[in-house]
């Protein structure tokens, strides 16, 4: 077992595509090495999930790990970053999140120079490798001044998900004031140029690492994919029937479940709508019962998290439907359920489930009564909840597009017999067509179904294959000639050090505030 987290004040105020390695690969690296993560916020997400998986898996294959990051909640994270399982260093930096709700890459890249920092001080422990995802503002500093080889798993560019949707290869822009896109030109570009600079890049999904490379014209290595991989074994651990947090959330009746964070872009509503109109069609009494189960991350610090629970409420009451509001019991210090009329508390039509615990995904994903998982984001760069389903051997609904099209099998590709899925169009009427099918399976078809998906998910996405990825990057990094010096005199990188005293000053002067109020 590792170290408990260690909240870390070392600094003044501190509080073309290549898939990895084949399924199964065991094979282990020369040497233990000493491995670094860098991930801005270890809250309750995919790529937190992906972080915490990969982690764990490296340390099954004899390699040193540790965690930093600029945020870590002990009552909103995964319960392996504080039982012990992991070491987690929370450096706690002087900057926020945002200026009054605007700013956010900003800061995000301020935070993230604050916790490069803190790894680049004298006293600060030595590491064979540094892995980073999501930000890549640290990887020159951490290659030049640490002299140290950096690996960036890219989830998705920033660049294409702040300036709106993607869609069906090509990114629909929303409309933005000149201030807004003034911004966001030096930000993206940074994206862009420190990316590059990383020795070894992976993506999530061939999805990613094509629309990556269309976006990033400037980089010109090979982008490897590593899918996410997730510990089988947590799957199949037994489950507490009798706890009262897995008593709150299994029902004999027929349920059906999403696993997504409460956030807009995750599109849970279309869940709402098919179920709703799912429900007239459905004439055996079995299913005049069924459920809907929405379960995902919520953090009240996130105004998108509190607005997007408000309208799917108003979504399910216009449908007629009845909720219910539920968090774990057993956690310490539960998220508050904002003053809600008309909840049933009994049976309801829709449960929204709030940052379930890792014994309440398990029960709801092994129930018998589960008879499938609708996965809603369009365009998703990988998506891990079908994948936790396949595990489970429950059907899964996704979208046509992303990364869902790389993880099920579905018609008209693969013959029937071979799908372990339905992929689909988001249109919550053809959605409801495909529930309707789902539900309606028999027995010999559900079970023969079942079987193939568990059997793709352990071959291709388990965490044996996603840790034999990474640990074969990470060893060919380390292999590497000695770390060239990429700084020169490149003004770039003292930019982004006088963005560090930027940001101090924004948030010493609140007063420069209204020269900003458009940048959102």
């Amino acid at each position: 077992m590792g170290n408990p987290i260690v909240p870390d004040r070392g600094l003044p105020n501190a509080t073309s595509l290549e898939c990895g390695p084949s399924a199964g690969s065991t094979s282990m690296s020369p040497r233990p090495l000493r491995v670094a993560f860098i991930h801005p916020d270890l809250g309750i997400g995919g790529a937190e999930r992906l972080v915490v998986d990969a982690a764990l898996g490296l340390q099954a294959r004899g390699h040193s790990v540790d965690i930093y990051t600029s945020h870590h909640d002990p009552n909103h994270c995964f319960e392996e970053t504080k039982d012990g399982s992991l070491r987690v260093h929370h450096v706690i930096p002087p900057f926020p999140r945002s200026l009054k709700g605007k700013l956010h890459i900003f800061f995000a890249h301020a935070r993230q120079l604050h916790l490069t920092a803190h790894l680049l001080r004298p006293s600060a422990p030595e590491y064979d490798i540094y892995f980073v995802d999501q930000l890549s503002t640290c990887i020159p500093f951490l290659r030049t001044l640490g002299k140290t080889r950096v690996v960036f798993y890219c989830h998705f560019p920033d660049k294409l998900l702040a300036h709106g949707a993607f869609v069906e290869g090509a990114v629909v822009r929303r409309q933005t004031s000149l201030l807004k896109r003034v911004y966001r030109y030096p930000m993206d570009w940074l994206e862009e140029t420190t990316t590059r600079q990383a020795d070894v890049i992976l993506a999530n999904s061939k999805f990613t690492a094509s629309v990556s490379k269309a976006y990033f014209k400037s980089i010109r290595q090979t982008l490897r994919v590593v899918y996410p991989g997730i510990n089988i074994s947590a799957y199949e651990a037994t489950v507490d029937d009798s706890h009262p947090d897995n008593v709150a959330v299994t029902s004999d009746n027929p349920t059906l479940i999403s696993l997504n964070r409460f956030e807009q872009k995750k599109d849970a509503a279309l869940a709402i709508r098919a179920f709703a109109i799912l429900k007239p069609k459905l004439t055996s009494p079995a299913l005049s019962k069924l459920r809907l189960v929405l379960a995902g991350g919520y953090d009240p610090r996130l105004e998108d998290n509190k607005l997007t629970l408000d309208s799917l409420i108003d979504l399910a009451k216009s449908y007629s439907l009845t909720y219910n509001v539920i968090t774990p019991s057993s956690t310490k210090a539960p998220v508050e359920i904002p003053p809600l009329n008309a909840m049933t508390r009994h049976n309801p039509d829709v449960l929204f489930l709030l940052n379930f615990t890792t014994s309440q995904r398990t029960a709801l994903l092994s129930s018998p009564s589960t008879l499938a998982l609708l996965y809603t984001p369009a365009n998703e760069h990988f998506g891990i909840g079908p994948v936790e389903a396949m595990v489970c051997g429950v059907p899964v609904l996704a979208c046509d597009t992303g990364g869902p099209t790389e993880s099920v099998l579905d018609g008209p590709g693969p013959a029937p017999e071979a799908r372990t899925g339905w992929l689909r169009p988001p249109d919550p009427d053809v959605w409801a067509d495909a529930l309707h099918e789902i539900v309606a399976l028999d027995d010999a078809e559900r079970g023969a179904l079942s079987g193939r998906a568990k059997a793709r998910a352990r071959e291709l996405f388990g965490m044996e294959a996603m840790a034999g990825g990474i640990e074969e990057a990470l060893v060919q990094a380390v292999g590497m000639d000695e770390v060239s010096a990429r700084f020169g005199l490149d003004v770039s990188w003292w930019l982004m050090f006088l963005g560090v005293l930027v940001a101090a000053y924004f948030v010493a002067a609140p007063l420069a505030l209204p020269f900003f109020r458009w940048v959102v």
